[in-house]
């Protein structure tokens, strides 16, 4: 009893001292940095790129892909306490994330009625914060692609500066919303947290060349591209395919065309190793090819 009392407390303790650490690392309030401190040690968090969100100025609008269930606690602990965030309705009535709730201010919403934009364009021009949790589509359907046109139309109505935020590997934990089939799981999956610099969607529009539709569009190309902050800069392509190989299964396939048929990734694997190696006699260390 002693012995479990006494490791409890070490427990305790070293959640606090990791949790002050962070409180100014990251400039959390005292509540944030404890609920966060047990996220950070268990998926060894990346959080760096966080500051960038934080510090964006008001009025700002924070894209979040929702991955999993865990997204909303993540940024209920690390955006500034007075944002309001539009959770979906699982979330707003999950029972576990009721400590997370309590740091910041959140509402739900129901899919088919999207948003009272009146009223968040309102909150963004009092210099507000906003956060919205969009769902995780490569290709988004008709009415998932609502939901960036509305939050667009608020974004531009606001003047607002939209801030994208992507918790890369986090498809991939137990409480990840993709189909298993799609993203296996692992316990300890590291997460890596992509922040992109906010820009207002004029500003986006104006880089994309000023396309009809253009608004929604510019938000959902400028949180695809946070994907790719999110992701780790140090890997190479080969090695990004074999670690995918090692998740999904070398035997999956994965490339296909009308001419050679499907490729699992060994084929695939395999086939680079031999263009490699012919590759390897004309070409210097470092060249692109």
């Amino acid at each position: 009893m002693i012995l479990t009392g006494a490791m409890l407390l070490a427990v305790v303790l070293a959640v606090l001292s990791v949790a002050a650490v962070l409180k100014v690392q990251l400039g959390l309030s005292f509540a944030q940095a404890v609920l966060y401190a047990p996220l950070k040690l268990v998926w060894n968090i990346d959080d760096r790129r966080i500051r960038i969100a934080r510090r964006a100025q008001t009025p700002v609008l924070y894209a979040v892909l929702h991955q999993s269930r865990l997204d909303p606690a993540l940024m209920l602990s690390l955006l500034p306490e007075q944002t309001l965030h539009i959770l979906d309705e699982d979330s707003a009535r999950s029972t576990w994330l009721e400590p997370w709730r309590e740091l910041g201010r959140t509402i739900a919403f129901k899919a088919e009625h999207v948003f009272v934009s009146r009223r968040l364009v309102r909150h963004l021009r009092g210099r507000g914060r906003l956060a919205v949790y969009f769902p995780d589509a490569i290709e988004p359907d008709a009415k998932a692609f609502r939901l960036y046109r509305a939050v667009a139309r608020i974004a531009v109505k606001a003047e607002a500066k939209v801030v994208p935020i992507v918790i890369g590997g986090a498809r991939h934990l137990p409480m990840s919303l993709s189909p298993s089939t799609h993203a296996p799981r692992r316990w300890l999956q590291r997460l890596r947290i992509g922040v992109l610099e906010p820009l207002t969607l004029t500003e986006l529009v104006e880089r994309g060349g000023g396309q009809s539709g253009a608004p929604a569009h510019a938000l959902f190309d400028r949180l695809a591209e946070a994907r790719l902050a999110s992701a780790d800069a140090d890997q190479t392509l080969f090695q990004a395919v074999r670690d995918a190989a090692l998740r999904f299964g070398p035997e999956r396939p994965i490339v296909e065309d009308v001419v050679s048929g499907a490729m699992s990734y060994r084929r695939l694997l395999t086939a680079t190793r031999v263009l490699a190696g012919a590759l390897a006699g004309i070409d210097q260390p470092g060249e692109a090819v």
